[in-house]
Formats: structure tokens, C-alpha cells, sequence
């Protein structure tokens, strides 16, 4: 096996990252370990991302890189095991409730079963991939007691919750006893002096400095034992010495920084508290993902209906579905028709039709009739956890702008530093020059003070310039944005893969659509039958229908239902030969039949030219006319045609008024594309390219306009979805191949190009905009601070305010409009 086909893919929690630079750390020193091909690391949504090869490293190795330089990696599947606490009827004694445990526990796949006979309830932990609730219910009805699965049993926990909870706690306790300091600090400056201030400060400051904000003293310790200092580093320089200076207070008469250090940690600690709780609010949209799908499911088991848990669900089972009631997982209905409203998973509003022999996706909701739907997926496989996955995987990428970002983080931290010692070399050498600029602020400024001494205000300026410097603000500038914009674009049925795409989109100057399905409707239909004189229908349509049913060519299937509709019994086919670009050959009944284009006639010496008028003017009504023989002789022509969808023009109108070009990539002959091509407003047609011609027209498009985006299904197009800058896949329902492009339009309408479009460029904008405020803020405040302009605890709530304004500019996304114009008007 070749490296290039035993790569794979893992993704992990990380725990113990409190800004962007810890990321960077993670992310680097698993880009140096050998094997791993690509590692990315999201401040944003903690997780890591690596591909690897499997042939020289593995996951536990993977995981233990990411340990090694001080933070917790945790697979998913490790969460795995579920604990449940389910009521258990029919027990009459505590030998019924010995015999149940007992059973539970000799169960494969049960962890430990215990049960509180008072209550009636037992507690099991398990794990779900190995054995069911409906298995344990069974075990539990042979013994002649009923196990009852509650809908709300599990128990879910929602991290970001915990995280906020824990955040706010932290804040709370440092803003109760800093808030205390301060309070005192102004008696004992403007009212009185208050005895013993000093052990009472250093008191009330310990719980914040060493309780508090002992988990940011850790994460510099971690981040300078691995040689890549970060914004914690900053925080603990700029709290723990001025703390510890200031018991020399105890000693020597000097100025004490007790309540400088704990209001600077208390700013950090707030900031950190509510970049947390926006981060929670940004991705809202996994959350709404997962807590879209139904909780229980009702299954058919031995001629009884019976409710179970959808984790329980396994491929092959029957569910009932009632009006009201969500589809548990996705399906095929085996029976009944309803309408379904599927705007969960394609943004759209109308309900749309379902019945027998149609495929139904999970979590969407059943307005209307009972149905019975066959499981055909479950877990992972699911078309909505492959949206999860998709949304997490570009939250989880980088947009090629970061890059540079990144590169600036990894110094900024060391640079700060340099700077921090350098302002306070040059405040004691050339004190004359800093303190003629003090003296200048102290006119307007209130906070700056002129009394105190030049070694007092060397150390309170280096202070300042540490902790207003604000590496976090360029860290979260592309994460936060693609957590947002990636969540909106869920909601509308546009899936984006990863940043890069969002960046490459946004300067698209051709788009390249597959005719079938995606300007059309892709069901043709037959619209016209010209029967040559002397032949009967019935007879055209059986040799017609019959060569076509052994074809697999959507234009071969609108004939075979033709001939089906008509009610003919169609035969069998010998010597078939599918010949791409011109048609179908067989032998049906001892007679050689053949149904296709100009090209297949020439090749077969079959005069068509007298009924070349005719074909001409199916043609020019955009109608692909294909011409029936049997026995060298035209017996009649046949036309069909693929319906335009309503909205493809308005939608090609648009595209091009927004300045970018339309191209259609078709296999039709020059004239019928034409015609289709000026129906809908497309700019430039590209006609009778075979299917594997397409890579080649993309190709020649890219030469002509530069960057093209293909739209197709994503799954006949792949190779030409792949040599295009940005690939689309359009289509409806569960049969969408999501892994095959970088956009999946879920709706299956032109119309979600041109909101993908307008979403792409607007989380690019707020990328743009997150880089510049965090770049002014920077290049503002340092030099402020560097001049003595700035007190600390200033500079710590300017900090933490930098932050937070990238993560609520890029909130501001959910307000951003979307939708066509001409769905606005």
C-alpha cells in the first residue's frame, strides 16, 4: 500500500487551551512529528484535526504528542460509553431486583448495572455500539419484568455550558475580592488611612492571583516550558511580580502594586468569562444540529409497535411515523404518503411530497400522514451527521489569509516581551525624555501620576505594555468567523467544507453548470414522436423501450416510461452496446436496432437528411431528438426533453449581474444546448463534450476567466468538481454525495450559489475587518503604553475588550442578508 492511500483522518477535544497561541503550540509540534501529514488546531471550537499515515504513526501516539506539550487530547469515540437510568416494573422483593442485576450484568457490552429496588429504577453504563436498550429490554421481559425506556433517560451534558459556569464562577470570586481592594484602596487614599491596608490587601489579593488565576500561572508555565510563550504569560507577568513586589512592602518603604496585580487579573478573568460565553453563542449552530433529531423512535418488533431510543436503531428496521412526529434517522418509506417539512436540512419552507419508494431524511418532520419508513442509516452514516461533520471540519480548517496571522502570533508574545524590557531599560537610562511625555499626559489624563518616583513609573509602564498587548484578538479573527458563517450557511442548506473554499469563492469569475439536474430538473420526459409513414406507435414504442430499459442514460429512462405509460409489455435485448456520444445498438426479436444521434447514423450508413427539417426544429425547442431504426430503416424520431427549473434563469440573471460569467457544459448537440442556453441566460454554451471531456472544458474555462467554480451532482462530475478552483454538488435529500466538493447545496436550486456566494464574502469581510481592528489596536495602544500614557488596569480592560470585540463582530454575521435579490424584492 501506498502512503498516498493509507492516510486518515482523526479528531480530538483539547483541553487546557486558553488563547490562540496555545493552539499554535499544538498545532506545531504536531507538524513536526513524523507521519502526520496536515494538523490543524481551533481555538474556536478546541479540537484538533490531523491527517496521518497509519503505516507510521497512530492515534495514541497522536494524542500523546498533544500531552506532551501539556494539554488533554480526548477522542470522541471515548465518549462513548452511556450511562442511562431506567424504571424497572413488576419487581416484588429484592431477590427479583438480584435476579435482574445479575442478568443486566452478564450482558456483553454492560459496564456495571445497579438497582434501587425502593425507587424501582436501575443505572446502567454501557456501550452503545455493542449492545442495545432494546436487547436489554427483551433480557428483562424473559424474566417476566418490564424495562422501561424513558424518553429523556440519557444523560447530556452541554460542555460549553460547564465551561461558561466555570468562567463566571472564576470572575465572580476575583470581582468579589478585588472589588473589596478597590473600595479600600479609595478610603485609604481619599478618607483615611486604614491600619493594617497592607496584610489586608495582600489577604483579599491571594484568592485571585493564586486561586483564581492559578490555572493562567500553569498555562505560562506550560506555554515557556515548550518555548512559546502566550497571552497567559503576558497576564502572569503582568499580575505575579507587581503581587510579589508588593510584599516588599512588609520590609521596605516602597510603593506596593497589590491592587494593580489583582485588578489585572480580575479584567482578564472577565474578558475570558464573556469571550467565552460569545464563543458558546457562536456555535449555536452544532448545538441546533444536534438537538434537531428525534430522541426516540417507534419500531415494529414481532408484529408489536414498541419505543426505543434512535441509538438503538439499526439498518433494516421498520419505524412508524405519525403527523406531528419527527423522522428518527434516515429511511425508505415502505408505506403510506405524507408531506414532509425537510426545511432543516434544505432551508426551504414548503413541505414537500413523500411516498412509497421515496427516501426520507432524519430529524426532518412529518406535517401530514402515517408512514412506515425502513431504516437505511444510522449513526455517522446519517445524512445529518454528515452535516455536523462538515460543519465542524470547516469550523476545524484555516482560510489561507490566517496563515500569515499565525506566523505574526508565534512572534508577537517573545516580541512583547522584548519591548516590555526595553521600555524599562529605556525609562531608567533616559528618564529626562519618558517623564517629559508624562508630565505632558498629566494635564489630561487623570490616572497618570507625576509624583512617583522613575523606577516606580519604569515598572508601572512596562506593566502596561504587557498586559495591553493582545495576541488573542488576531487568534480568534478566522476562527470565530468560520464558526458563524458556517452555522448560517447549515441553516440554509449550504455546507462549505473548509476556509479554503470561502476564500476562493469570493473571488469565483466563472461558473460552470452540468446541464442535467442542475439547470434542468433532471427527469426528462418525452415530448414528441414523429412516426415515419407505414409504422405503428405501439411498435416504435416496444423496440424503443425495450433497447432503452438495458441503458442506464436518464434520456433512455424518460422513453421506457413512455413505453410503460402506454401500457407496453417491452422484451428482451441481445448484443447491447451503449456508444457514448452517439446512442444505443441491440438486437430485439432477431431484428438490429439502434436509437441515437447524427453521429451514430453516419457511422451506421443510415440516410437520415430528408427528416434533417424536423430534427432541426426539435432542436431549436431545446428537445434532444434521437432517431429509432430497426433493420437499417428510420422508423421515427423520438424527442425529449429535460424541464428547466423555475428559478435557473432569475438565478443566471443574477450570477451575471454580479459580474460573474455562466458557462453550460453539456452533452446535447450545438443547437439544442443553444436553445437551452438562451432560455436560461447563460453566456457562454458548451456543447457535445463527452463525459469525460469535461475536465478539459473546465480547464479551458480557468485559461479564459482565471478562478471557475463547477456545478454538478457531485457524483458523475467528481473529477471535473475536483479540477475546478471551487466544486459545487447540487442536489436533494440523502442522495447528495457531500464528500465529493467543497460546497454542497443541500436545496438542490440555483438559487443556493448565489447565497453561498454572498455568504462566503461576507465571512470574509468579517475576517478582514476582525484583522484590522486587532492590527489597529495593537499598533495603537502598545506605543501608548510605551510612553507611560497607559495605567495597567487600563491596558487589562482594553485587553480583554479587544478580544471580545472580533468574536461579537463576527456575531454581527447572523444579521448579514443572504438570499437572492430577486427572493427580497
Amino acid at each position: 500500500m501506498t502512503q498516498a492511500n493509507n492516510s486518515q483522518k482523526v479528531s480530538f477535544k483539547i483541553r487546557g487551551m486558553s488563547c490562540s497561541g496555545c493552539a499554535a503550540n499544538v498545532q506545531k509540534k504536531l507538524s513536526n512529528v513524523e507521519g502526520i501529514i496536515n494538523a490543524n488546531v481551533n481555538i474556536a471550537t478546541e479540537k484538533g484535526q490531523v491527517e496521518y499515515y497509519s503505516s507510521k504513526i497512530n492515534v495514541p501516539a497522536i494524542l500523546k504528542a498533544v500531552e506532551d506539550v501539556g494539554y488533554k487530547a480526548i477522542l470522541e469515540e471515548e465518549k462513548k460509553i452511556e450511562k442511562v437510568t431506567l424504571k424497572i416494573t413488576g419487581m416484588s422483593c429484592t431477590s427479583c431486583a438480584n435476579n435482574v442485576e445479575k442478568t443486566l450484568r452478564n450482558i456483553e457490552g454492560i459496564i456495571s448495572a445497579n438497582i434501587n429496588f425502593v425507587v424501582e429504577k436501575v443505572t446502567i453504563e454501557y456501550y452503545p455500539q455493542k449492545v442495545r436498550l432494546l436487547d436489554m429490554k427483551k433480557k428483562i421481559a424473559d424474566l417476566g419484568y418490564e424495562l422501561v425506556v424513558e424518553e429523556n433517560s440519557e444523560e447530556r451534558v452541554d460542555e460549553d455550558e460547564i465551561k461558561i459556569q466555570k468562567t463566571k464562577r472564576a470572575m465572580m470570586i476575583s470581582l468579589i475580592f478585588s472589588g473589596a481592594i478597590m473600595i479600600l484602596m479609595i478610603i485609604n487614599m481619599f478618607v483615611m488611612r486604614i491600619p493594617g491596608y497592607l496584610p489586608i490587601t495582600v489577604v483579599l489579593g491571594f484568592p485571585i492571583i493564586f486561586g483564581t488565576g492559578w490555572k493562567v500561572h500553569v498555562g505560562s508555565f506550560k506555554a515557556l516550558k515548550n518555548k512559546s510563550p502566550n497571552m497567559d504569560v503576558l497576564v502572569t507577568l503582568g499580575s505575579l511580580p507587581p503581587y510579589l513586589i508588593g510584599l516588599l512592602g512588609f520590609f521596605f518603604p516602597v510603593q506596593t502594586f497589590i491592587e494593580m496585580a489583582a485588578t489585572i487579573m480580575s479584567f482578564h478573568l472577565i474578558g475570558k468569562y464573556l469571550e467565552v460565553r460569545a464563543k458558546g453563542r457562536a456555535s449555536q449552530a452544532i448545538k441546533k444540529l444536534l438537538e434537531m433529531g428525534a430522541k426516540t423512535a417507534k419500531v415494529i418488533v414481532d408484529g408489536k409497535e414498541i419505543e426505543i431510543p434512535v441509538k438503538d436503531l439499526q439498518v433494516g428496521d421498520i419505524m412508524v411515523i405519525r403527523p406531528g412526529e419527527k423522522i428518527p434517522t434516515d429511511g425508505l418509506v415502505i408505506d403510506g404518503n405524507s408531506l414532509i417539512d425537510e426545511s432543516m436540512a434544505t432551508g426551504e419552507s414548503m413541505p414537500v411530497k413523500r411516498e412509497k419508494g421515496q427516501e426520507v431524511i432524519g430529524a426532518t418532520l412529518n406535517k401530514q400522514g402515517l408512514i412506515k419508513v425502513q431504516v437505511t442509516k444510522v449513526g455517522k452514516d446519517t445524512f445529518l451527521s454528515q452535516v455536523i461533520k462538515m460543519v465542524e471540519e470547516c469550523q476545524g480548517s484555516k482560510v489561507p489569509i490566517q496563515e500569515f496571522a499565525d506566523r505574526i502570533t508565534g512572534y508577537f508574545v517573545p516580541t512583547i516581551i522584548i519591548i516590555t524590557i526595553a521600555t524599562f531599560i529605556s525609562f531608567n537610562l533616559f528618564s529626562a525624555f519618558h517623564l517629559s511625555i508624562i508630565r505632558w499626559g498629566a494635564t489630561f489624563l487623570p490616572w497618570v501620576n507625576t509624583d512617583l518616583s522613575t523606577l516606580t513609573l519604569a515598572f508601572i509602564t512596562a506593566t502596561a505594555v504587557l498586559v495591553i498587548s493582545c495576541p488573542c484578538a488576531l487568534g480568534l479573527g478566522t476562527p470565530t468567523a468560520l464558526m458563524v458563517g458556517s452555522g448560517i450557511g447549515a441553516e440554509k442548506g449550504i455546507l462549505i467544507r473548509n476556509g479554503e473554499a470561502i476564500q476562493t469563492f469570493r473571488d469565483v469569475k466563472a461558473i460552470a453548470f452540468d446541464k442535467t439536474g442542475t439547470i434542468t430538473k433532471g427527469k426528462p420526459e418525452v415530448t414528441d414522436l414523429v412516426i415515419i409513414a407505414g409504422e405503428k406507435e405501439k411498435e416504435v414504442l416496444y423496440f424503443a423501450g425495450t433497447i432503452e430499459n438495458a441503458s442506464e442514460h436518464p434520456l433512455a429512462h424518460a422513453i421506457v416510461e413512455k413505453a410503460k405509460n402506454e401500457k407496453i409489455r417491452l422484451g428482451e435485448v441481445d448484443d447491447f452496446n451503449a456508444l457514448v456520444g452517439m446512442g444505443v445498438v441491440g438486437t430485439i426479436d432477431g431484428a438490429k436496432v439502434l436509437v441515437g444521434n447524427r453521429k451514430l447514423m453516419m457511422e451506421n450508413n443510415i440516410p437520415y437528411e430528408a427528416y434533417e427539417k424536423e430534427l432541426v426544429r426539435l432542436e431549436e425547442e431545446a428537445k434532444t431528438a434521437m432517431m429509432i431504426v430497426k433493420e437499417s430503416k428510420l422508423i421515427a424520431i423520438v424527442a425529449v426533453a429535460d424541464p428547466i427549473k423555475e428559478e435557473s434563469a432569475r438565478a443566471i440573471a443574477e450570477l451575471e449581474a454580479m459580474g460573474i460569467k455562466t458557462a453550460m457544459i453539456t452533452g446535447d448537440n450545438k443547437r439544442t444546448a443553444g436553445a437551452i442556453g438562451k432560455k436560461v441566460g447563460i453566456s457562454h454554451v458548451i456543447s457535445e463534450v463527452l463525459p469525460d471531456g469535461k475536465v478539459e472544458e473546465v480547464v479551458s474555462l480557468q485559461k479564459q476567466y482565471g478562478t471557475v467554480a463547477m456545478v454538478g451532482d457531485g457524483i458523475n462530475d467528481a473529477p471535473a468538481l475536483k479540477q475546478s478552483n471551487v466544486g459545487i454538488a447540487i442536489g436533494t435529500g440523502t442522495d447528495i454525495a457531500i464528500e465529493a466538493a467543497d460546497v454542497t447545496l443541500v436545496r438542490g436550486e440555483l438559487t443556493g450559489i448565489i447565497s453561498a456566494i454572498k455568504l462566503s464574502r461576507a465571512i470574509f469581510r468579517k475576517i478582514k475587518e476582525n484583522y484590522f481592528w486587532a492590527w489597529i489596536y495593537n499598533a495603537v495602544a502598545i506605543p501608548v503604553a510605551m510612553f507611560g500614557l497607559l495605567h495597567p488596569m487600563l491596558g487589562a480592560a482594553a485587553m480583554a475588550v479587544s478580544s471580545l470585540n472580533v468574536v461579537y463582530n463576527s456575531l454581527r454575521l447572523k444579521k448579514v442578508n443572504i438570499e437572492p435579490n430577486f427572493n427580497t424584492k
